[in-house]
């Protein structure tokens, strides 16, 4: 436990230090403390819980349904401004909700940049984890696959819980589907579709996503006790 906290510090404050680096990031700052009352007025209505030292670089798309619950950990940072990051979100950070008793989860440290997040059922996020930018999470195919029950019911779509443990990295524009748990210190290349679950300590990519490397032996030794 110990040894979780002194890294979690240290990755607070490597962040800070790269915040002084470039004056761009200052302008982002003072835009930040104007825009933050109206996103916690947001968090707020939808009763979203957050922890102590959230970043919120402009405000959130928020769509949740009365009767699901979206929890976000300590020193988690959402950009949704272009110009909180050089690679650009096409559109804001989204929390969205699609049926009553829907969970959204998120551990501390983590940093989500134009991140897609909705959860028919569970999405359940770790600590440290680094989504890159543009990237889509989703425990639900949204309508089912044949026309017939498409007629039926259009928003009827399968869904399956979705687990990514700590220290997980996800490059930019990835697409996370239902049903997949990505193991702890696994790396998702960009752009990858992840279909299937993805054991710890490996780097995945391509579409659909395949093992192409192992971490070095210390750090599978680690992921993997």
């Amino acid at each position: 436990m110990h040894q979780s906290s002194d890294f979690a510090a240290q990755f607070r404050r490597n962040r800070l230090a790269i915040a002084f680096e470039a004056p761009w990031r200052i302008t982002n700052e003072f835009r930040r403390l104007i825009v933050l009352p109206y996103v916690y007025v947001g968090l707020n209505i939808n009763g979203i819980v957050s922890g102590p030292g959230c970043r919120w670089l402009g405000a959130p798309i928020i769509q949740k349904v009365r009767g699901s619950t979206i929890t976000i950990g300590q020193h988690v940072t959402f950009r949704s401004w272009p110009v909180s990051n050089p690679l650009a979100p096409n559109h804001p950070v989204v929390l969205a909700t699609r049926k009553p008793g829907a969970i959204i989860q998120i551990g501390d440290d983590c940093g989500f940049t134009g991140t897609t997040l909705v959860a028919a059922e569970r999405i359940q996020i770790g600590c440290r984890v680094q989504v890159g930018a543009n990237s889509t999470i989703v425990d639900t195919d949204f309508h089912p696959l044949t026309a017939a029950e498409r007629a039926q019911d259009f928003l009827a779509g399968a869904h399956a819980p979705v687990v990514i443990e700590d220290d997980v990295f996800i490059g930019m524009n990835s697409l996370i589907l239902k049903g997949v748990t990505i193991g702890r210190g696994s790396v998702v290349g960009a752009g990858s579709v992840v279909t299937k679950d993805v054991p710890a300590g490996v780097v995945v990519a391509g579409n659909p996503a395949r093992v192409v490397k192992r971490l070095e032996d210390d750090e599978e030794q680690r992921y993997s006790q």
